[in-house]
This record gives structure tokens, C-alpha cells and sequence, in this order.
């Protein structure tokens, strides 16, 4: 449900995987790719989420709920 929720919102404000990513201090785009479709149980934790909700200017709570 996070995952898709950041999807979401990064895609409504065209950015990328790798943008997110490397706006969020990461050289590839393992961490966002994995953590969206909860790839082999990879998530984002808090500090992730609030970094992307700077990034995105998104309220975190609209990331964490349905």
C-alpha cells in the first residue's frame, strides 16, 4: 500500500525511479523500485518516507494511508 501510494504521487509529479532515487541520496534506483511493489519484502522505513515526502511536497500521511 506505501509503495503504490509513493508511486502514485512521484508519478503525478513526473519523476522518475532513478530522480526519486538520487534526490533522496541513493546512486540507483534499487531502493524506490524494490519498496514500490514490495520486491522480496523491501520497504521504505520513516526516514525514507520523509525524505519523499519533502521531495514530492506531499503530506507523509497521505503515503502511509489507504
Amino acid at each position: 500500500m506505501i509503495g503504490s501510494n509513493v508511486a502514485k504521487y512521484r508519478k503525478e509529479k513526473g519523476i522518475s525511479q532513478l530522480e526519486l532515487s538520487l534526490l533522496m541520496g541513493y546512486k540507483s534506483i534499487s531502493v524506490v523500485s524494490g519498496a514500490e511493489i514490495y520486491y522480496k519484502g523491501k520497504h521504505f522505513n520513516l526516514e525514507h518516507l520523509l525524505k519523499i515526502s519533502e521531495i514530492l511536497e506531499v503530506d507523509i500521511c497521505k503515503l502511509i494511508t489507504c
